[in-house]
């Protein structure tokens, strides 16, 4: 009723009304087990149906195993059917809870094995459309939210304010608590954030972002894998040129230094997620690279991209960092097939620049 009549509110409350009556201080109610997507409705900051006892996406509890598939049944599953544990972690894998580090979800892990191939089984009982419209809400810091968190960041949240229903939405935080509840986001109860868990989830944000009006955002989406296939062809114009449209700010991403350099680069190689685990300041030699494109075991023929940043100096100098550090030397297996990216932002002249060379050891 809540999600299919979203509007009707006579409806839900004579529906809440009902259940109620039905179960408050019956003594013929021994347990009542209800299930649903959304919490109980929230009148202020009671329940309406203040006699039960609550288990959430937000808080599981003793119930977290039983949420999705755990990563115990997940790879038995693997093992059963040959398929690669890695990759079904990367695309479906990402829900944590206290109890439960490594959820997965359920469907799509089942149709994974059904037909054999990694793919997003998601979009067939959802359409992107349905996240968009969350998405595309006028609210102040969503959209920055969003971009955050397709980059790889995680986004801090107050879920204490959501009234469970899909209609009552005073702040953005209240969105991303109904995005938390229909699976769209994983929620870290720690750090009271919320991230896309996934490869599958990332794709839906990636197509609702493609086709809403954000401008120079969604252009930069979609000419990702135009700057991915410059980098293999070795044509550091064309990247410099890819990234200058991808470069935006936002309210919290300021463009001023390194880090919003490379949530921009993030961006702008969205593409390289399909070929790629991608590593942010990954340990190497005498120092951190900023950014290392591992090819998955199924694109064994990509070469390993090793990415270094700079704020007003040089491309040039960032490639002589990666070399100086010795950051490929964690990378031995890629020798042979590993491209060294510097790329830099001159402030003076709002220009970027990009050389891309082949590691030669």
């Amino acid at each position: 009723i809540f999600r299919e009549y979203k509007q009707d509110k006579e409806a839900q409350e004579k529906y809440l009304n009902f259940l109620r009556d039905l179960l408050k201080d019956k003594g013929y109610i021994h347990l009542a087990y209800m299930t649903g997507i959304l919490p109980i409705k929230k009148y202020g900051t009671h329940s309406a149906l203040n006699m039960f006892d609550e288990f959430s996406m937000i808080s599981p509890g003793p119930l977290a195993s039983y949420v999705g598939f755990t990563e115990t049944e997940v790879e038995a599953l693997c093992r059963q059917y040959k398929a690669d544990m890695s990759e079904v972690k990367s695309w479906y894998d990402g829900y944590s809870f206290e109890k439960e580090k490594s959820i997965y979800s359920p469907r799509s892990v089942v149709n994974c094995m059904r037909f054999e191939k990694i793919e997003n089984y998601w979009n067939q009982t959802e359409t992107f459309e349905a996240l968009q419209f969350y998405i595309d809400m006028n609210f102040d810091g969503l959209k920055d939210d969003v971009l955050s968190m397709i980059a790889g960041e995680k986004v801090p949240v107050n879920t204490g304010s959501f009234t469970n229903d899909m209609t009552t939405f005073r702040t953005e935080d209240d969105v991303l608590t109904l995005l938390i509840h229909l699976g769209y986001l994983g929620y870290d109860s720690n750090e009271k954030c919320v991230f896309i868990p996934n490869n599958e989830i990332r794709s839906e944000y990636v197509n609702a972002v493609s086709v809403s009006d954000w401008g120079e955002v969604s252009q930069a989406l979609k000419n990702s894998a135009d700057i991915l296939n410059a980098i293999w062809q070795r044509r550091p114009e064309q990247v410099a040129e890819g990234i200058r449209q991808a470069h935006f700010e936002t309210s919290h991403i300021q463009y001023n230094d390194e880090n919003a350099l490379s949530y921009t680069i993030s961006l702008a190689l969205y593409a390289a997620r399909n070929f790629y685990t991608v590593h942010r300041e990954l340990a190497g030699g005498k120092g951190f690279a900023d950014m290392v494109y591992i090819p998955r075991k199924k694109y064994p023929e990509k070469p390993a991209l090793v990415v270094e940043l700079k704020w007003d100096k040089s491309a040039a100098g960032a490639i002589s960092q990666i070399k100086g550090k010795e950051y490929c030397e964690s990378l031995e297996e890629y020798q042979g097939n590993l491209l060294l990216v510097g790329i830099n932002y001159d402030v003076k002249t709002k220009k970027h620049s990009c050389v891309i060379e082949e590691f030669v050891k």
